[in-house]
């Protein structure tokens, strides 16, 4: 199973809205796209995202920016993936071009235990789980007392 490259986005800015102090540092999609090496275009639509399903709050004007809400920080890792992908099936059977097969076919079963498995795998983990200070040094950030980082 491959997450699209939306989800993939979404979590980077996820992660690194979780290393930031509200006060200390004012995040834009722009920084954001800058420090993961994507499209400024692309992280603003996954940040609007994020602030639709209450992961993160986007505040306009001079004093603005992007924040991880309450939220952001305590939902696992399976929550907000199933939320950005969709929770849909791996294979779609039906459809324009349906399976000839699928009457028959266990592999659509098989598959839906795969991803039951891979969300449950991810449950176990929040964003606070995915970063440390390797993740503020691979960004160039200062480091802020009080910030909750993961120890190497």
């Amino acid at each position: 199973m491959q997450l699209s490259r939306f989800t993939d986005l979404g979590l980077r800015a996820l992660m690194r809205l979780a290393i930031s102090d509200r006060a200390q540092e004012r995040v834009t999609a722009k920084l954001i796209a800058r420090q993961v090496n994507a499209s400024e275009n692309y992280v603003a639509k996954a940040v609007s995202r994020l602030a639709e399903l209450g992961y993160v709050e986007s505040l306009r004007g001079r004093t603005g920016g992007i924040f991880l809400t309450p939220a952001g920080r305590s939902t696992t890792l399976g929550r907000i993936v199933r939320d950005l992908e969709g929770d849909t099936e791996v294979v779609e059977c039906q459809g324009v071009n349906p399976c000839p097969l699928a009457s028959a076919c266990r592999l659509r079963g098989v598959l839906a235990q795969a991803q039951r498995a891979f969300y449950a795998e991810l449950d176990n983990f929040t964003l606070a789980d995915l970063v440390d200070r390797r993740t503020v040094e691979l960004l160039h950030l200062p480091v802020f007392p009080g910030m909750a980082l993961v120890d190497d």
